[in-house]
């Protein structure tokens, strides 16, 4: 006697397999272009060259793709989920806004994937509530850009496991605290380089940074928010970045308030320049998306870790017991 099986779970349990996602494209013989989101592709043959892909037998282009000759199968890049979004809905001109170029049979091909195979129908099987297409292919383009992936219902990102073995051997190997305070620091090597040839110190880049928050800032919370980095801000700390003529205060005691000067002004821009150069450096080995994702996962481990903190380390609750800096946290968190 055959189980039951429980669509839903065995859907779910096949979500557990990681796809990649496709567009499959063909001209029908009316005329007219088709295509569709489809992660049921797969290799068939190396030689001859072959894949397969499946086709519900509700789907409304199934009549096109049977009676064709010729599809082309598209394996979407990183940043073509809206595209995969559009050719999943029915209804709509999938086209639009597409650059369309033509292969074997005028069959529409789309530009900007990470690899296309171009192919002639070669098997139609029934398979379920599915017809399985296996294609010959005719030619193909590798155009090696990262790829779009889709599991457990929602879209990934492939990335790929690089050579850990240099970090590894450090102390604390693959501990996260470990690996954040290398990269940080590593980061800040040409920020401190040119910090140690002005003389200037760690807290004194913290101060700057602080100010180019925001200038204006008072003393009291110009400590409250320098503390976010661990470090405190002494009367001397002030007053040799004013010896330096980079800061000027006004006022007296703890509502007195600081400022730029010109000078330092232009030595923050110069310094925030330095980080976006060193930023750039380091994503050098990433794509686009792999660094959004690693700042994603950065702003992750940050709300999740922030339990237990010093109260004078959490900007958003200071600036609602304070009422200010409204518009550095809404910046911060866009």
């Amino acid at each position: 006697m055959t189980a039951t099986i429980d669509k839903a779970q065995f859907r779910k349990a096949l979500g557990s397999f990681t796809t990649g996602v496709t567009i499959v494209t063909t001209r029908g013989a009316d005329g007219k272009d088709y295509g569709l989101t489809a992660n049921s592709f797969n290799s068939v043959s190396m030689d001859p060259p072959m894949v397969l892909w499946s086709l519900g037998k509700n789907s409304s282009s199934i009549a096109a793709f049977a009676g064709t000759e010729y599809f082309a199968v598209h394996i979407l890049a990183a940043d073509q989920e809206a595209v995969s979004n559009r050719f999943a809905k029915s209804g709509t001109d999938k086209f639009a806004g597409s650059k369309v170029a033509r292969g074997h049979g005028e069959v529409p091909l789309l530009d900007g994937c990470s690899a296309r195979f171009e192919c002639r129908i070669a098997y139609q099987y029934d398979g379920g509530d599915h017809v399985i297409f296996v294609g010959e292919v005719l030619n193909f383009d590798h155009f090696a850009r990262p790829p779009l992936i889709f599991h457990g219902g929602n879209y990934g990102l492939l990335l790929k496991k690089a050579d850990e073995t240099d970090v590894s051997a450090t102390f604390g190997g693959d501990w996260l605290g470990n690996l954040l305070g290398r990269a940080y620091y590593q980061l800040l090597m040409p920020i401190k380089a040119d910090l140690k040839d002005k003389g200037l110190r760690d807290v004194d880049y913290n101060i700057l940074s602080v100010l180019s928050m925001g200038d204006g800032r008072t003393a009291h919370d110009l400590a409250q928010l320098v503390a976010i980095a661990g470090y405190e801000v002494s009367d001397d700390h002030i007053q040799a970045l004013v010896d330096q003529g980079l800061i000027r205060v006004e006022g007296q005691g703890q509502d007195r308030t600081v400022h730029f000067t010109q000078e330092g002004r232009s030595y923050a821009i110069e310094l925030l320049a330095l980080g976006k150069s060193a930023e750039s450096d380091a994503e050098g080995e990433l794509d686009y998306r792999e660094a959004q994702v690693l700042k994603l996962l950065l702003k992750r481990v940050i709300r999740s870790t922030s339990d237990g903190l010093p109260v004078h380390w959490r900007k958003e609750h200071f600036w609602r017991e304070n009422n200010i800096w409204r518009d550095d946290v809404q910046a911060a968190r866009a």
